[in-house]
Formats: structure tokens, C-alpha cells, sequence
């Protein structure tokens, strides 16, 4: 506690036995033993950091009930890592068009996300400190934000996040929108994992929409499942990129009978159906960018030797084996391939070739 690099609020705090708190005023009195001294000390914690502060108190961290401690466990890092969540958030103006945008979008991804009914006064592209504070509370790395202004009318800005800070943000604009209620058909079941289509050379050659494609497909691609039943694909996702801008369609699949085992398919478009412009982005840089790719050493499959697999997935085994002894082979039993020896060989190929005697 009388360490110079320690503040001189946490050091009386520490003394007196007592846990400095942000905006507390405290005042103490200390006599110094057979001396009489008094020495009053008062201090504002208030002008201190949070982190210094908070550094005095022990035990922050360790849970004091069960269910914290499932809370904190649940939170940890993991070697396969849970199903990432989505927050939609709306902004401080918002329009009709983006409300229904944003609760057709929760619809999709129920009941991996969160949807934040209230209005939240903050702007992810100049202060990114409100959407970090609700990924962390609502231990979610994807996160929606819808807004409305003149100068950015109908606004979505689509971002993840990367040890609760964010990674990657695309500001997307909706010039034509037509929400689920609009299409009169049936829906597909809660919870479903959706298929996405990609078309256009522009995902491949342009690098913004390389990273804006690779932001769709974490954003609705849905849990990671070992198998997937056929009636269980029930949603389309389909993404074009032409002209400056970018299609999103959504379709559900009907398995129709096809009188052989394959059921006939066909799509019908339910909704939500969007039409985006690209607007502002704001991308990490290639090091952040490496870095949350990095997974571990766990993970990554061992390399089998003498496997290999060629380009239509066919798996080749090279096997090493000693020289063989062919003298040793063991082959049919047959009388014609018996072992002879040599010297009976002989006098039986000279029987053989002498003529045959008449008997008189």
C-alpha cells in the first residue's frame, strides 16, 4: 500500500479498510501512537480514473454465487466457441421503413439476437464506445444499427465485433424495401439455418464488397450444426451485386413431389426483400484483421501422412512395405507346382526322352 506508484486515495482507503467508490467523498482522522498527532486527509475519488479506483477493491472478479460463477464460466474462452449473437439497435431518429426492416431481420435470426426496442442516442461511426458497452452486456459480436436523417435517409450499418471492440462496419442505405407482412404466403419455422447465394463478379473482384461479402455470410449464416436434414432447408438467402448495388432477395423452399426419391424444388419469395447502396465502411486493418482469424492449435486438424485426396475428393493411401521373399509365397496346393529335387528331375527327363521299348 506505500508503493509511490500507488495513488494517494488508495493508499488512506486501503488503510482505513475501506472500498474507494466513484463520486464518494471521504474524510479520516489518524493518530499516530505515544505521539497525539492528527493527520486529517480528505480526497475525491472522483478525479481519479475508474481503473485506479477500482484496482483497490480485492476480489473483483470472483463470483460470489453459483450462478454467477455459470454466468462467468458461460462468458469464457472457449476451444469451439458458442453460436454468435446479433443485437439490433435503434437509433435516435429512426423511420417506418427501418423499424420494420430491423424486426424483420430479428425474425430471420431468432433466437440468436437481441432487439432493442428503445431509442439509443449514438452514432457507431464517430463514437463506437455505446455499441461495444451493449455487445459486452448482451455478450453479442454482431450488432445492427438503424437510423434516419436528411442527409442519410432509411441508414442500417452492419458490423462484428472482435474481443468486444469493432472489427468491421459497412453503412448501407435502403432504397426499396418490402417487409414480410407484404408477401401473403406461409413462413419458414423459427430457428431455421438459411442458404446463401452469392451472384455478381463484383464480390470477387472488388475488395470492399470481398469484406462486405464475407460480413453477410457471418452475420446470417446461423449456428454451425454436423448434419442438416433436407426438410430442415427451408430458406434462401440471395445476394447480387450489380451497377453500385446491392440485392438482397429472400426466398422459401417448397419440396414438391417428383414422382422418383429427390422431391422437386421450387422457391417462393417471402420476404424481407431489399435493395442497398453502399455508402460509408470502415474495415480493420490487415494485422486485426489476421489476428481474429487465428484459431487454436486445438482446432486445426493433424496432417495424416501418406493421405492425400485428389480434386474430386477421392482419398489415396501410399503403404511402404519390405522387400518380398517370392520363394516363400504360399500358393495353391497342386501336385504340378510341388517342390522336386533336383537329381530325380534328372533321371526323369532322360526316361523321357529314350524311346519305348516293344515287349517281345
Amino acid at each position: 500500500t506505500n508503493s509511490p506508484c500507488c495513488p494517494p486515495l488508495v493508499r488512506v482507503c486501503t488503510r482505513l479498510h475501506v472500498s474507494p467508490r466513484a463520486g464518494d467523498r471521504y474524510s479520516s482522522r489518524s493518530w499516530r501512537a505515544g505521539a497525539g498527532a492528527v493527520t486529517e486527509v480528505t480526497r475525491v475519488a472522483k478525479s481519479l480514473p475508474a481503473v485506479v479506483t477500482m484496482a483497490a477493491v480485492p476480489d473483483v472478479c470472483k463470483p460470489k454465487t453459483k450462478r454467477a460463477k455459470r454466468f462467468l464460466e458461460k462468458r469464457d474462452p472457449k476451444i469451439i466457441e458458442n453460436t454468435k449473437n446479433a443485437m439490433l439497435i435503434k437509433g435516435g431518429n429512426t423511420s417506418e421503413t427501418v423499424t420494420q426492416a430491423l424486426r424483420d431481420i430479428y425474425s430471420l435470426k431468432k433466437p440468436n439476437a437481441v432487439l432493442y426496442k428503445k431509442k439509443n442516442i449514438t452514432r457507431p461511426f464517430e463514437d463506437q464506445t455505446s455499441v461495444e458497452f451493449f455487445s459486452k452486456k448482451s455478450d453479442c459480436s454482431l450488432f445492427m444499427f438503424g437510423s434516419h436523417n436528411k442527409k442519410r435517409p432509411h441508414n442500417l450499418i452492419i458490423g462484428r465485433m472482435f474481443d468486444y471492440h469493432v472489427l468491421d462496419m459497412v453503412e448501407l442505405g435502403i432504397e426499396k424495401f418490402e417487409s414480410l407482412r407484404d408477401f401473403k404466403n406461409s413462413k419458414s419455422a423459427e430457428g431455421s439455418k438459411p442458404m446463401l447465394i452469392f451472384a455478381g463478379d463484383a464480390f470477387e473482384i472488388d475488395n470492399d464488397l470481398k469484406r462486405v461479402k464475407n460480413l453477410f455470410i457471418d452475420f446470417f449464416r446461423g449456428p454451425t450444426v454436423p448434419k442438416i436434414r433436407l426438410a430442415g432447408l427451408e430458406i434462401v438467402l440471395h445476394f447480387t451485386a450489380f451497377a453500385g448495388k446491392i440485392f438482397m432477395r429472400s426466398y422459401k423452399v417448397l419440396l414438391k413431389k417428383s414422382g422418383c426419391r429427390i422431391p422437386r424444388i421450387e422457391l417462393e419469395e417471402m420476404g424481407p426483400s431489399f435493395n442497398f447502396i453502399l455508402r460509408r465502411t470502415h474495415f480493420a486493418s490487415d494485422d486485426l484483421y489476421k489476428k481474429s482469424l487465428k484459431q487454436p492449435k486445438a482446432l486445426k486438424a493433424k496432417k495424416k501422412k501418406n493421405i492425400s485426396q485428389d480434386v474430386f475428393g477421392t482419398t489415396y493411401g501410399r503403404i511402404h512395405m519390405e522387400k518380398q521373399d517370392l520363394s516363400k509365397l504360399q500358393t495353391r496346393k497342386m501336385k504340378g507346382l510341388k517342390k522336386r529335387k533336383a537329381g530325380k528331375n534328372v533321371i526323369a527327363d532322360e526316361s523321357e526322352s529314350s524311346p519305348k521299348k516293344m515287349k517281345v
